[in-house]
């Protein structure tokens, strides 16, 4: 017999499971009421456009689509990324961008070329988890960066560099979701966005800025975006079709200075050679068609119907003693309860009720969080939200009680 855990290399031996996706698989039942997971709603999927497009694809296009590809992805696709990314006052080529599978594997990507072990990452408190996922696999230290209502505080940023520069360290980055943050639903202020670039080129530390939300805007002027602001190189920028088109595509990009998308390509060289043609085309042919503007219109329309009707009922069941975040936009918000509250533990009563969330520790890389909890409004009907908040506040006012 073979004993694996003697095998394991020592980065493997630090791989932690995702709350969310071991919540995935408890929940997936059609009598839960799910905040758990950051879907998109089904019902919302265009598939009588996608239909179309892959028709169209398959005619026109099939032994490109059906063959391997490039690693950086299909040309035409680029080009199409790097002029929309311009329109956003992103300075790009298509030899800045690559094409990945979804904003998950770039995490994985920057951090495999990036990162040796020990080295220092700023992160936001909380920050994404599979962000923080994607870190530690690659054995970070990663030092969580306080939040207020603009963002991350980025006084306490340059304090926390000026410390570890005085001891001789060098973080390698700075890891921000600064539009519709995910846990918290906050936005980084246009202040806060210009002090975070002047820290970056004062310091030398380059910024990864994730960006899978910015369309999903329900109310408020959007923001530009850091790498749209930056003069210098220093953002290294993500995206994806999977919050605005479908996420079964798994297609996501990163824009970058031309070395550094160089280097990335051979990482995902190792990785998986290439991103599916196939579904590269369809995005492709469903944006040339100007179907995702109107598409996103739909979704900000119909999210914002689910994000009021969850603020709704928070206010109308919810005692308050609790607090949450009232986001402009995305697909969650995050409630604090009072200290002393363990959303871990409630949650075994939460799930008894049919309910379920995400607690707030797996969005802390150090501790930190058993008091909070996301939620994600997309995925069900306002309705089904509210009946689902209904239950959870007479979990969290017995837990006040007690």
């Amino acid at each position: 017999m073979i004993f694996w855990d003697a095998l394991f290399s020592e980065r493997a031996k630090t791989l932690k499971s995702s709350a969310i996706r071991e919540l995935l698989k408890l929940v997936n039942q059609p009598d839960i009421i799910s905040f758990g997971g950051g879907l998109p709603d089904p019902k919302l999927f265009p598939v009588e456009k996608f239909k179309e497009c892959v028709d169209v694809v398959l005619r026109e296009h099939p032994e490109e689509a059906l063959q391997y590809g490039t690693t950086e992805g299909v040309p035409a696709l680029r080009s199409l990324i790097a002029e929309r990314s311009k329109k956003q006052g992103i300075k790009c080529s298509p030899e800045n961008v690559i094409v990945v599978a979804s904003s998950q594997q770039a995490l994985d990507l920057v951090a495999k070329v990036l990162i040796n072990p020990g080295d220092i990452v700023f992160v936001e408190a909380p920050s994404y988890l599979g962000a923080i996922q994607a870190f530690g696999a690659f054995q970070a230290q990663m030092i969580p960066i306080p939040m207020d209502d603009e963002g991350m505080r980025t006084e306490i940023l340059e304090n926390r560099i000026k410390t570890l520069r005085s001891s001789g360290k060098a973080p390698k980055f700075i890891y921000t979701v600064p539009t519709f943050q995910n846990p918290t639903g906050v936005t980084l202020s246009y202040q806060r966005r210009l002090q975070l670039l002047e820290i970056s080129n004062k310091y030398n530390i380059p910024i990864v800025e994730d960006a899978p939300y910015h369309q999903l805007r329900y109310e408020g002027e959007p923001i530009p975006s850091i790498a749209s602001l930056d003069n210098n190189g220093t953002v290294i920028y993500l995206e994806t079709f999977s919050k605005i088109l479908s996420p079964g595509l798994r297609l996501g990009w990163i824009v970058g200075p031309e070395d550094f998308i160089r280097k990335v390509t051979l990482a995902k060289q190792a990785t998986d050679l290439c991103t599916s043609p196939f579904t590269q085309f369809i995005a492709l042919e469903f944006t040339k068609r100007g179907y995702i503007e109107p598409h996103v219109e739909v979704l900000n329309r119909e999210y914002k119907k689910k994000r009021d009707g969850m603020l709704n009922a928070l206010e109308e069941f919810f005692p308050d003693k609790v607090r949450w975040t009232k986001p402009q936009g995305g697909l969650f918000l995050w409630a604090e309860l009072p200290k002393g509250v363990d959303t871990n533990e409630m949650l075994k009563e939460a799930l008894s009720v049919k309910v379920a969330y995400v607690s707030g520790t797996g969005f802390f890389p150090n501790g930190g969080g058993e008091n909070c909890m996301r939620l994600n409004f997309s995925f069900s009907s306002p309705e089904i939200n509210r009946e689902g908040i209904k239950r959870l506040s007479e979990i969290v006012k017995k837990r006040l009680a007690a």
